[in-house]
């Protein structure tokens, strides 16, 4: 039999805050919470309509997958930046606030993905200056990995 491939997809929407920086070194964030401290310099966007525990059954299954690859698009004026991870069977994506992407391994109740080819300082410093100035962001989520041969 061939592969076939599996592939998810969620969609939110977030917005800027007066306080975002995103110079952290080894994740970025989304949350739903309004209010942004000068210290959470990983967190690129507040307000967020979704949070690990919103995620959809189908989807979380999806990025459960040992080879599934996390395609997250964020567009915020007119800028577009495509981050890739990976998904992992350890994911407990509980969080009812927050999602986050690092670059390392680790995983947490936050955790989206793993192994991500951008942290907060990567982006684009435009579209870090929007957001800076309360701009709409919205986020694609793409979960995709083959199944094997039977």
């Amino acid at each position: 039999m061939c592969k076939y491939m599996v592939r998810e997809e969620e969609y939110l929407t977030a917005h800027g805050h007066p306080n975002v920086t995103a110079t952290h070194r080894t994740t970025f964030e989304i949350t739903k919470e309004d209010e942004l401290s000068l210290a959470g310099s990983c967190i690129i966007a507040v307000g967020a309509d979704k949070g690990a525990l919103d995620l959809s059954r189908r989807f979380r299954d999806a990025l459960h997958h040992p080879d599934c690859r996390l395609t997250t698009t964020l567009c915020c004026g007119p800028y577009e930046v495509q981050i890739t991870s990976r998904g992992d069977p350890g994911l407990s994506l509980t969080h009812p606030t927050d999602l986050v992407w690092r670059r390392s391994s680790f995983t947490c109740g936050r955790t989206i993905g793993i192994y991500a080819d951008h942290t907060a300082r990567d982006l684009p410093r435009e579209m870090i200056t929007l957001l800076a100035g309360g701009a709409e962001m919205s986020v694609l989520l793409v979960a995709e990995y083959f199944t094997p041969e039977d």
